[in-house]
């Protein structure tokens, strides 16, 4: 699933092409994809895009008259941009945005398609879709503190849970917490203050780096290669392969199609996260799926 950085790229390649451009046409294919009957999808055609903004996973175009389009990619939507709309014609898109400067398409890959697209208007149709969770970048430590300490989860469920931090998945909270030293099944209400402090550094440092790495994957660019596993991940999709910090084998846990990947030197003590009390654990704190995470609304 992209998550914040894959979203920021995805956005700043966007600015760059339709920004100030007029959305000509918009050609759905599937009509599961399109979550909203009010205002019609037909309102933003001819309209201006003025604004791409981020909430949580989704991406957010801005049109004249205060409408929106929001789109969450969910697992496995993706973006291809092609500067001629023929080219965008000929393929097998769920979704084509015909622009005045080129074609945005959208493509899901597998046969449950969860992606979704809604129209709404101005800010408030915008906060309806708001899961709510924190925004680390706008964020005081003492903020993060208490969103994070709010309830008793894992630190894995509290990374990847919409309502309490914006934009986080599983894939980069394997590498937050690797980048923390932190076992993803520690309790959210049992962190010191210290460790607070430490976690919110690492979530901060690890999605800067990381969307500074994908820009200058796609300099100028579009992202088409977004993927959840990349080869340069510490700990993500590692599995049996060596910590690059310690040299252990990266373990997992499997949970339903959820998945965390650790260094059980670096992260546990080195200890391996599997019995019977783990299994009660991830039962009352873990989703079965990543698409339940994303259905969650604000409490």
């Amino acid at each position: 699933m992209p998550e914040l950085p894959d979203i920021v790229v995805y956005i700043e390649a966007l600015e760059k092409r339709i920004k100030g451009s007029v959305l000509a046409r918009v050609r759905v294919a599937n009509p599961f994809l399109l979550r909203t009957a009010v205002p019609p999808l037909s309102a933003v055609e001819g309209k201006k895009i003025v604004e791409l903004r981020r909430l949580g996973k989704r991406i957010c175009f801005g049109l004249e008259g205060d409408l929106w389009l929001v789109l969450h990619l969910m697992i496995a939507g993706r973006l291809h941009w092609y500067n001629e709309r023929g080219k965008a014609a000929k393929g097998r898109g769920l979704a084509v945005f015909d622009f005045s400067t080129g074609s945005l398409v959208l493509t899901e890959a597998g046969s449950q398609k969860r992606a979704s697209l809604h129209v709404v208007q101005g800010e408030a149709g915008l906060e309806n879709l708001n899961p709510g969770g924190l925004e680390i970048f706008d964020a005081t430590t003492e903020q993060f503190a208490r969103a994070i300490r709010a309830k008793n989860h894992t630190l894995k469920r509290a990374l990847t849970d919409p309502r309490i931090l914006s934009g986080i998945g599983n894939a980069y909270s394997d590498e937050i917490l690797f980048e923390a030293q932190l076992s993803p099944f520690t309790l959210t209400q049992k962190l010191t203050d210290d460790e607070i402090t430490h976690l919110f550094d690492a979530i901060k440092r690890t999605l800067t780096d990381w969307v500074e790495r994908l820009r200058a994957d796609s300099r100028e660019r579009f992202p088409e290669k977004v993927t959840a596993f990349r080869p340069d991940m510490a700990t993500h999709g590692k599995y049996g392969q060596p910590c690059p910090r310690c040299g252990s084998k990266i373990q997992r846990i499997r949970y339903g199609s959820n998945e965390t990947n650790y260094c059980p030197k670096c992260q546990t003590g080195g200890k391996l996260l599997a019995d019977r009390a783990l299994s009660r654990l991830l039962k009352d704190d873990w989703p079965r799926t990543p698409e339940e995470l994303e259905s969650l609304t604000k409490s």
